[in-house]
């Protein structure tokens, strides 16, 4: 199996470093799988500004999203990422796991989206008509809907990353469900 390392400032491009050094002056750190997108000279760039891109949706119903895909694709590494943002964004430990499970009894329009994120992811884009109408009912918009698909996509990316390079994750690891729902 190939062997991926973290790169380092020295080991990117000149492009990179800069961005390298923006992360690190905004997050305090060049999180892992942030650097091993800069293995290309344009993927680092190119993601972040899909994930900065201004969107119809909130930040705590993106990371709605980003739990629920990230789950559904059994990334470690976003899974830590967007459990700590999950409760930088309001989120408590239970309402966390429960999103990870596709569903949030605490509020319907956010059960409807958590839903229909599992649904697109599971269904590779094909969900049943029912879970879109009821993330209309729920008081989501067309634009809303197509929001959430380009922030399924970007969260999609970011699992697959990881999941072929099998990087260190850099954040506290989230619990496990079956641990945490026992």
């Amino acid at each position: 199996m190939a062997n991926f390392q973290v790169p380092t400032r020295n080991d990117v491009s000149t492009d990179n470093q800069q961005i390298f050094d923006q992360l690190e002056k905004g997050l305090g750190f060049v999180p892992n799988l942030y650097a091993t997108f800069a293995y290309s000279d344009r993927a680092l760039g190119s993601y972040l500004a899909l994930q900065n891109a201004k969107s119809s949706l909130k930040a705590k119903e993106r990371e709605i999203i980003n739990l629920v895909v990230s789950q559904v694709n059994e990334c470690a590494y976003c899974l830590a990422a967007h459990t700590a943002l999950g409760k930088m964004n309001g989120f408590t430990d239970e309402q966390i796991l429960e999103l990870r499970e596709g569903h949030a009894s605490f509020n319907p329009k956010f059960d409807a989206l958590a839903r229909f994120a599992k649904a697109v992811t599971l269904e590779r884009g094909k969900p049943n008509p029912q879970v879109i109408d009821e993330l209309l009912a729920a008081g989501y918009t067309k634009e809303n809907l197509v929001d959430a698909i380009v922030v399924v996509g970007d969260k999609i990316i970011s699992n697959f990353l990881h999941g072929v390079t099998q990087i260190p994750v850099d954040f506290p690891a989230a619990p496990e469900l079956a641990e945490a729902t026992v």
